[in-house]
C-alpha cells in the first residue's frame, strides 16, 4: 500500500519557519517575530515588517501543508482532473485510437503508474519548501504581499524548482521502473504510428512525470495562497487574520 504523507515531512515544512536552534513550535516562533505592539515609532515599524514576514511565512507553511497532504493521498493526482498527469504530447489526443488498437492496458498502466509515482514522490517536497520559507526576506515578503494572488507561488517556483526536481526524480524513476511504464510508453508510440513520430524516442518519461508532478504542486499552492488572501475562513490563526485582513 502506498504510504501517505508522513508526519515528519509535514513537520519539516512547519518547523522550517522557526529560528534555528529553537525548541519552540512554528506558531510560537512566528508570533514572537511580531514583537510588542507598544513602544516607539521605530519599534512599531519593526513590528509591521515582522508581522508582514511572519504572516506570509505562516500562510506558506499552512498552504504547503494542505497542498502536499492532499496530493500525497491515494488518488491525490489520479482522481483530480486539475492535476492528473495525462499521456504525453500527441498521444494525449490519440488515446481513444490507442484503445481501439488494443493498447488500452498500456494506456491505463501509464496513467496509473505516472500518477501513483507523483503521489509517492510529492512528500519529498516538504523540506525543500521549508527551506524556501525560512530564507524569505522582509523585502521578498513585501513584494509578494503587494503582488498578484499567486506571487508567493511564483517565488516558490523560482526558488525551489531545481531542487524539487532533483529530489522527486529518483522516486518517480523507481516507481516507473518497477511498473515497466517506459516499456508501455514505447509500445504506445509504436502502435500510434506516424502521427506520434514527432514525439520521437527521446522523451524521458521520468522527467516528464516529475515535471507534471511539480506543475500539480504549484497549482495547489496557488489555490491555497489565493484562498488565504481572500477567504477569511482560510485564515486559521491570529497572525494570518491580522496580516491578510488588513
Amino acid at each position: 500500500m502506498r504510504p501517505f504523507l508522513s508526519g515528519a515531512c509535514l513537520c519539516a515544512v512547519l518547523l522550517a519557519v522557526a529560528p534555528s536552534g529553537g525548541a519552540q513550535d512554528w506558531k510560537s516562533a512566528l508570533k514572537q517575530m511580531g514583537g510588542s505592539t507598544s513602544g516607539s515609532k521605530g519599534s512599531q515599524s519593526a513590528l509591521s515588517q515582522s508581522d508582514m514576514s511572519g504572516g506570509l511565512k505562516e500562510a506558506l507553511a499552512l498552504g504547503s501543508e494542505r497542498a502536499i497532504k492532499g496530493l500525497s493521498r491515494s488518488g491525490g493526482f489520479l482522481d483530480d482532473k486539475n492535476v492528473r498527469i495525462p499521456l504525453p504530447g500527441s498521444l494525449r489526443k490519440m488515446e481513444s485510437s490507442l484503445r481501439m488498437l488494443g493498447q488500452g492496458k498500456a494506456v491505463d498502466e501509464f496513467l496509473q503508474t505516472a500518477n501513483r509515482a507523483a503521489e509517492q514522490a510529492i512528500p519529498k517536497a516538504a523540506p525543500i519548501v521549508g527551506d524556501a520559507i525560512r530564507g524569505m526576506s522582509f523585502s521578498d515578503a513585501r513584494q509578494i504581499l503587494s503582488g498578484p494572488d499567486d506571487s508567493a507561488t511564483r517565488y516558490f517556483r523560482d526558488k525551489t524548482s531545481g531542487a524539487l526536481g532533483r529530489a522527486l526524480l529518483p522516486i518517480v524513476s523507481g516507481a516507473t521502473d518497477k511498473a515497466g511504464v517506459t516499456r508501455a510508453y514505447k509500445n504506445m508510440i509504436e502502435k500510434a504510428g506516424p502521427a506520434a513520430s514527432m514525439l520521437g524516442d527521446d522523451l524521458d518519461v521520468d522527467e516528464y512525470i516529475t515535471g507534471k508532478t511539480l506543475d500539480g504542486l504549484f497549482l495547489k499552492l496557488a489555490e491555497e495562497e489565493k484562498s488565504i488572501r481572500h477567504d477569511p475562513v482560510a485564515r486559521s490563526t491570529d497572525l494570518l487574520r491580522k496580516v491578510f485582513g488588513s
